[in-house]
């Protein structure tokens, strides 16, 4: 694998993370509370108690998840995804404010396009996160981090965290080393002292059941991951899969930037904290595909896209991925309308093991202009058996009504 770019110089890519994204720009509207521990989360409002300005998570009831938290309410152990009631147990004093998308999305595109000034070359990974291409860009890389950082916020009043280093895989580990607000530059030579002493688990890639897995054989760090024999790797772990983790621990990636502006889908994914069986756990999946259609929906408003595929991605608890796509005969957009398009595609699964991930993604783009949907947009509703399928299901060769 190379690390030099195309005029022969070394390849120097950053990755810039908002931090606490959705949490930040909240405390811009609120800025007395800074310093407090804040979740933001739910999908409506939630009345103040009287004598108190703000709701308190512990007043919050319902199936709502955590959207972002402040790095105070982090401390606590909130993190996003989590569910608000387990959450309220955790810090029931954190002030609890609804998500407002509209506002990520219009600081997202400002801080982008402010990064877009210093170096254009841009990969994006989603609303708060960033690659950048500084290889022909001249200067040092702390000088370049500065400069990035100081557009960042003077297009946001936000900080952000950076790390460069010769490619995408080590640059995410590093934006992740001084957060919030701080800049890592690595070279290969600082792999053995700097990244071989994290747990697995900071590459991304190496989720929860990965983790547990390798800890099951005594490798909790990435250093001894990379000690591990290759063959030893692919047959415990699948050719695939083992042959990038070796690659992985060594921190070798030469994937290029994703430069393209026009997106050829756009997906929601989650893996879950724990495996979930399709019918003991029926109702927290279906809670998990309307939150996850509810977000697409979401995106796709925000980037202004119609859907003409749709299509689900499962993970079983074996790693074993599979997908299912529908072509739909009217393009969509809409929370209710993808969330039956994915019940479709469940209906030619069969599910013989738990899951650990599930998956959403809108394909065959298009822009209203190009089609007018004569769809009218229809509210999702909260079906505690979303994840039953109409007709029969098999599991373990017996059929669920």
């Amino acid at each position: 694998m190379s690390d030099q770019g195309g005029s022969g110089a070394p390849r120097r890519i950053a990755h810039l993370d908002m931090d606490a994204f959705f949490a930040s720009v909240e405390l811009l509207e609120h800025p007395e509370l800074k310093g407090f521990p804040v979740v933001v989360g739910g999908r409506r409002p939630v009345a103040a108690v009287a004598g108190q300005p703000y709701p308190r998570l512990k007043d919050y009831a319902g199936r709502g998840v955590a959207t972002t938290a402040t790095y105070e309410a982090r401390a606590f152990g909130v993190h996003s995804g989590m569910g608000l009631m387990k959450a309220a147990a955790l810090v029931p004093e954190a002030i609890l404010l609804p998500a407002h998308f509209e506002a990520y999305a219009r600081v997202s595109r400002a801080f982008k396009a402010a990064v877009a000034e210093v170096a254009p070359l841009v990969e994006d990974r989603g609303i708060d996160e960033i690659y950048i291409d500084l290889t022909e860009i001249p200067g040092g890389s702390l000088d370049l981090a500065r400069q990035l950082k100081g557009a960042v916020r003077a297009a946001t009043g936000l900080s952000c965290s950076v790390g460069i280093t010769p490619n995408k895989l080590l640059s995410k580990m590093a934006s992740e080393l001084e957060k919030p607000d701080g800049i890592t530059i690595l070279s290969l030579d600082d792999i053995p002292t700097r990244i071989w002493p994290l747990p697995c688990r900071a590459v991304n890639g190496i989720g929860p059941k990965a983790t547990a897995k390798l800890e099951s054989f005594h490798i909790r760090t990435i250093g001894e991951l990379a000690k591990a024999d290759t063959a030893w790797l692919l047959e415990h772990f699948g050719q695939s899969y083992g042959a990038w983790l070796h690659e992985a621990a060594h921190g070798r990636d030469d994937r290029p930037l994703t430069l393209s502006r026009e997106p050829k889908s756009i997906s929601r994914e989650t893996t879950f904290e724990r495996d979930l069986h399709v019918k003991s756990d029926r109702e927290a999946l279906s809670l998990i595909l309307l939150d996850l259609c509810e977000r697409l929906a979401q995106d796709l408003a925000r980037k202004g896209y119609l859907a003409q595929c749709m299509g689900i991605k499962l993970r079983f608890e074996d790693f074993t991925t599979i997908t299912r796509d529908q072509t739909l005969s009217l393009p969509i957009a809409d929370a209710a309308s993808l969330r039956e398009a994915a019940r479709t595609c469940l209906k030619r699964v069969t599910f013989n093991q738990k899951l650990r991930l599930l998956g959403i993604r809108a394909g065959s783009l298009e822009k209203p202009v190009e089609y007018q949907n004569p769809r009218a947009p229809q509210k999702a509703k909260m079906e505690p058996n979303l994840f039953e399928l109409q007709g029969t299901l098999k599991y373990n060769q017996t059929e669920i009504q």
